[in-house]
């Protein structure tokens, strides 16, 4: 590494510029010593999964915004105090925005978003590498490339030569300019992304071996856009034939020459342009990195017809009909149209109102159905009043999304009441009948058992349990006796034949299922804009 110094004084005084020059001599070693031993490396970042099919929007009061050191809690495997990777280099993080999955995100609030990170970076200039944490899945009022333009802009403040290594969700987009602004790239090999943390660490660790071995940025980078377009629940790693792809592309980075290989599935609830399925391998062999991308797009398409949703499926009736029946228990069902961490409002009644019907749950000695969850900030404000044990009576949901049933009354008594969570702020269970309702004050995603049992909810003992879900994260997967993905409408219908779509490019598997085979040769993506034919 080359150290620069640019001086830039008034000559007042020859004595005044020797005196500069003999202190800047005398301090050269040591700066050389320390910029060779320590890479300067930033962190930066705006995360999130947006739903253009939502009327909801996520603004910046959404997002988890850190700052400084503060970033460092987002990596608790590989970024604690005293770790080999904080020894590594001198770390430089600036800012990182996450939000859980949400509506598109208002162009003001991103803008804002963007200056902090902006300002952050150039206050510590120069960098040697960035390490680029994003989802890949933002959509932004206005842009169709959000992540796009941020890494543009990044770019330009951090100058051609920084090494930017790019850790995504497998459910993102790569766009070209993405593609091409990231020296490095890559992304969750699990759906569930069990291996979130994993993914950001091999981030990392690439970005530190090329930076420490003198390599500097990957010779070759392999795109190859794959015309499918599928929801997480028809690509889980659990099952076939997403197991075995996902399990290739781990040989695939292995091979001599080649540093990362990563298949992205795209994200199928926003209608924009650059939402499709993406191959990218990277390396410093030309031939090991095509033949690598070739086989992994070719095995991609190939298994697109077997492509098949986790769990049984049918439409909400069915799946009650088949719970209630069943002598397993708990019996799961996905309430799937309206999950919060896929991009839904998560405050769609149309389920909710179609269990509350049900004859068999309107006696308390009914089934134990667990119903997670839906927000009603009012309601909340009367059970915090009325407390534990009372009977309480209001409207809840449909506040972002009415378009499929307005809000709901709900009638109850107040059986558990939890505050300061951070999603959630204010939680509360109410029974109506034999349903256990939780309501919220803000919307929030039910994963974790400890979800229902702080709530004094055993939900290993209740008969059906409901979930604003899609495919069951693992600790809930792990307790089912059964399960079903309830086809429910909301802002991330399963069902993509019914979204509006109007702007992705068509053909694409499996709107258009007849289609002809695409072309998957490489396209080789350099760094100045230009992608050219292998």
């Amino acid at each position: 590494m080359k150290t620069q110094f640019r001086f830039f004084t008034h000559w007042s005084s020859l004595t005044k510029v020797s005196v500069n020059f003999i202190l800047l001599i005398l301090a050269l070693p040591s700066v050389a010593q320390n910029n060779n031993t320590l890479p300067r490396i930033g962190i930066a970042g705006i995360g999130i999964e947006s739903s253009t099919f939502s009327p909801a929007l996520s603004t910046e009061s959404a997002f988890t915004i850190k700052r400084g050191n503060q970033i460092y809690t987002s990596y608790p495997r590989f970024m604690q105090d005293g770790s080999s990777i904080r020894n590594s280099a001198i770390w430089l993080p600036a800012v990182t925005a996450r939000s859980l999955p949400g509506g598109a995100v208002p162009r003001a609030d991103f803008e804002r978003m963007v200056g902090y990170i902006l300002d952050s970076l150039k206050k510590n200039l120069p960098y040697d590498g960035l390490f680029f944490d994003i989802h890949g899945a933002m959509s932004v009022v206005g842009l169709d490339d959000p992540e796009g333009d941020l890494i543009t802009r990044v770019r330009n403040v951090v100058g051609p030569n920084t090494i930017i290594s790019t850790s995504m969700d497998l459910h993102g987009n790569v766009s070209l300019r993405l593609a091409e602004l990231s020296d490095l790239i890559t992304c969750y090999r699990m759906a569930p992304h069990e291996d979130a943390q994993e993914t950001k660490q091999r981030s990392v660790e690439q970005l530190l071996q090329r930076l420490k071995s003198g390599k500097g940025k990957p010779r070759f980078k392999a795109r190859i856009p794959v015309p499918i377009l599928l929801p997480g629940e028809q690509t889980s790693t659990r099952i076939e034939p997403a197991k075995s792809l996902y399990a290739a592309v781990a040989v695939a980075a292995a091979r001599p020459g080649v540093i990362e290989a990563a298949i992205w599935m795209g994200y199928p609830w926003a209608d924009e342009p650059r939402n499709h399925g993406v191959v990218m391998v990277t390396g410093d062999d030309q031939t090991a990195v095509s033949t690598a991308a070739g086989e992994l797009a070719n095995h991609f398409w190939r298994v697109r017809n077997e492509f098949h949703f986790v769990a049984p499926t049918g439409n909400l009736k069915e799946c009650l009909d088949k719970a209630i029946a069943s002598t397993k228990k708990p019996f799961f069902i996905s309430d799937s149209g309206d999950n919060p961490t896929a991009g839904g409002a998560g405050d769609v009644t149309w389920s909710l109102q179609q269990i509350l019907a049900r004859q068999e749950l309107k006696a308390a000695n009914g089934p134990e159905l667990i119903y997670a969850s839906i927000p009603a900030p009012d309601l909340i404000s009367k059970a915090l009043k009325a407390g534990i044990g009372a009977k309480v009576s209001g409207m809840a949901g449909a506040a972002v999304d009415n378009r499929y049933a307005p809000p709901l009354m709900i009638e109850g008594t107040v059986r558990a009441i939890h505050q300061g969570d951070p999603n959630a702020v204010v939680e509360a269970v109410i029974q109506t009948g034999s349903v256990f309702v939780i309501i919220t004050q803000k919307r929030k995603p039910y994963h974790k058992e400890a979800d229902f049992t702080r709530l004094g909810l055993e939900p290993r003992k209740a008969d059906i349990v409901v979930v604003k879900i899609g495919y069951l994260e693992p600790e809930l997967y792990n307790m089912r006796a059964d399960w079903l993905l309830a086809l429910t409408p909301g802002g991330v219908d399963q069902e993509l034949t019914r979204l509006p779509y109007k702007r992705i490019q068509r053909p694409i598997f499996p709107l258009d299922k007849n289609m002809q085979d695409p072309d998957l040769q490489v396209r080789w993506v350099k760094a100045s804009g230009e992608a050219m034919r292998d």
